[in-house]
């Protein structure tokens, strides 16, 4: 009997058993390693920041430089076989080429000579001694700064050492101060060289620094309507919604109509001669045909899906019900978006800093130039990482917050007693416990993410240079990565509430949400789906509205600014600042009924068991189960025959 005993005692040990659910009784240190390894990743990011800063030179980009390594604007130190190197450049702002109409590019350097100058000359110059008088009216000298201007028409080498004439009229534009000529047959040639001959970094960073007036104004709109679209959730109803979807359709429609209509204009444009304007004319190609299918997928889901705006405006109430009892979780947002905005601004310095890393080289004639510097462009790759892995996790810990403050009030006995300070409380658990989950979960999105990039450029270069066949499979995997992408957020933001739920790690959260909600789907997932639908159509608002604001501004300069990039920035900063405000709506929405899964494992509604959801959600719960009851009627009849016998399945 004993040895029975014994034996009967192994075996259940052996036997694994079922972890039960205790909702904020249990919390240890969750996914250690992963945190050391983010602290790790870091480490390297802060190395690269360190040296970005000692061997980089912004100013270079932003204000430019001459030909013996002075940067314009700025006193500057000398470099050592360049004498005319080390000058106090510091009223001398503007770039000046001195054969601004004959302008080529060897070797990745300017042929001509590049000079710093105080000041533009508006009107043509056609002999020396108009160069000469220029110097001494405006003190903007025009020669080598080894000539002095009372030898520009003595010096038998002026020639060589002043602009070739005439010297056309130019005009400081706001491309980084550079003198760009005025003359119709200067511009364009000038313009051409400046433009497509340089590196694509440069190219795009150029961009960028040029609009940036325009993009912070985009920016700060995409703010403005990503707040006014979490006040309408707020104060959600049944008309709001109809004006909502309304407003969604008129502008999905008025902005693809925007882009072909000027895709149409530039095609009709017979002056698109440079690059920089072909490639504006594809990239609105490009996004007329994306806009245009995205449109169409949406009107149609709009339209199978209208008969659920009911019951998604009580969902939305629901949702809002459980936010009033934290009301602070509407300011989530806010400190996830500043933190965000020092993140990325902390970043694209970084990234400036990287771009213009390079050791003087002395050359011929005294002049200088800048060498890139080996593994810089390893540095950009691991620089990439950390933007998308950073910015998951920021975006996550906002998550995981959401999540444990509804948590901490939907298990409250005492609904009319709500905890306090639970947002405080949930930060607090995060911190303490779960940092490790959450770089867990945003380094699986970091994992997807980097192949959609790399198959993305690889479908570009293949579009061009190879077959439609090659392109075609390059565009499907991509595809496959973005729904992947898309399953594993919402993967992700079911793994964190049950690690807020029951303390356990990453991948054991995970497979219980799955097990769970896959055991209780039927009672709340077409609801829930069109709920964050719902959602989803107010971060397409906010994106369309700002992008039409992009285009507007953008397409008055045309010539000298590759905008699509820019664009694409901006389109993807508001997307960003949507997601951060309305996905606090997903994730309340999401935990709640998470929440209710787990409520209705561990309870069963008797005087012993009580469920903790509130009369409100429970009315709501139940009808949704009497509508789906209904349709499963329907569906149960219409398989029935004329003769009146049931279909039976084999």
């Amino acid at each position: 009997m004993k040895c029975l005993r014994a034996e009967h005692l192994v075996s259940t040990e052996r036997t694994p058993r079922q972890r039960r659910w205790r909702p904020q009784i249990y919390r240890k240190c969750t996914d250690k390693a992963w945190l050391f390894l983010f602290f790790l990743f870091w480490a390297g990011l802060v190395f690269i920041m360190g040296y970005s800063v000692t061997a980089g030179a912004t100013g270079r980009l932003l204000f430019g430089y001459d030909s013996f390594g002075n940067v314009c604007g700025k006193k500057n130190s000398p470099v050592e076989g360049a004498p005319l190197s080390g000058q106090d450049m510091t009223l001398k702002k503007h770039v000046f080429f001195m054969n601004s109409c004959n302008l080529e590019v060897k070797d990745v350097r300017f042929s001509s000579r590049i000079l710093c100058v105080s000041s533009c000359p508006e009107e043509q110059l056609n002999t020396l001694e108009e160069v000469q008088l220029f110097a001494n009216t405006s003190g903007s000298f025009l020669c080598v700064y080894s000539l002095n201007s009372f030898n520009y028409t003595q010096n038998p080498n002026a020639d060589s050492l002043c602009p070739r004439l005439p010297v056309p009229p130019s005009k400081s534009f706001p491309l980084f101060n550079r003198c760009i000529p005025q003359t119709p047959e200067c511009y364009s040639l000038f313009a051409s060289v400046l433009i497509n001959d340089v590196d694509a970094l440069h190219r795009t960073l150029s961009g960028i620094m040029s609009g940036r007036d325009t993009i912070l104004g985009l920016c700060i709109l995409a703010f403005a309507l990503s707040l006014a679209m979490m006040i309408t959730f707020r104060f959600i109803t049944t008309l709001l919604v109809h004006i909502f979807i309304a407003l969604i359709v008129l502008g999905l429609l008025f902005v693809c109509g925007v882009l072909w209509w000027l895709y149409y204009d530039y095609t009709n444009d017979l002056s698109t001669e440079l690059d920089t304007e072909r490639e504006n004319m594809k990239c609105l190609l490009g996004f007329a045909v994306v806009s245009t299918v995205i449109t169409a997928v949406l009107l149609v889901l709009i339209f199978v899906l209208r008969k659920r705006i009911k019951l998604t405006v009580e969902l939305l109430r629901v949702t809002n019900k459980a936010i009033s009892n934290s009301p602070f979780l509407l300011f989530q947002p806010l400190w996830t978006f500043a933190i965000l905005i020092f993140f990325w601004v902390t970043w694209m310095a970084v990234l400036l800093s990287l771009g213009t890393a390079g050791a003087a080289q002395v050359i011929e004639g005294g002049q200088v130039e800048y060498k890139p510097l080996s593994g810089i462009r390893y540095m950009w790759w691991y620089h990439l990482i950390g933007l998308i892995w950073t910015s998951e996790f920021i975006l996550a810990c906002q998550q995981m917050t959401i999540a444990g403050a509804v948590v901490t009030c939907y298990f409250n006995r005492n609904k009319n007693d709500p905890p306090d300070r639970p947002i405080l409380s949930s930060l607090s658990i995060l911190f303490c416990y779960h940092q490790g989950t959450v770089v867990k979960g945003s380094f699986l999105i970091t994992v997807v993410r980097i192949p959609r990039a790399v198959l993305m450029y690889i479908y570009n270069t293949l579009k061009e240079k190879h077959g439609a066949w090659s392109s075609c499979v390059s565009r499907c995997c991509y595809c496959c990565f973005r729904c992947l992408d898309k399953c594993l957020c919402h993967f992700n933001q079911n793994a964190y509430t049950t690690t807020a739920i029951n303390g356990t790690d990453f991948c054991t959260s995970a497979k219980d949400a799955l097990k769970l909600l896959s055991k209780n789907s039927s009672h709340f997932t077409s609801v829930n789906c069109f709920g964050d639908f719902v959602i989803f159509l107010g971060k397409v608002l906010v994106v369309c509205f700002t992008a039409f604001g992009g285009l507007m501004a953008f397409n008055y300069d045309r010539v000298l600014q590759v905008w699509a990039i820019p664009l694409l920035l901006v389109a993807f900063f508001a997307y960003l600042v949507a997601h951060s405000f309305l996905s606090m709506f997903e994730t309340v929405l999401d935990a709640l009924f998470l929440c209710f899964a787990v409520d209705l494992e561990t309870n069963d509604g008797s005087s012993e068991k009580p469920y903790f959801m509130d009369q409100e959600f429970l009315s709501f719960i139940k009808r949704i189960n009497n509508l789906n009851n209904a349709r499963a009627q329907r569906d149960k009849n219409s398989l029935t025959n004329e003769e009146g016998t049931e279909l039976r399945p084999l």
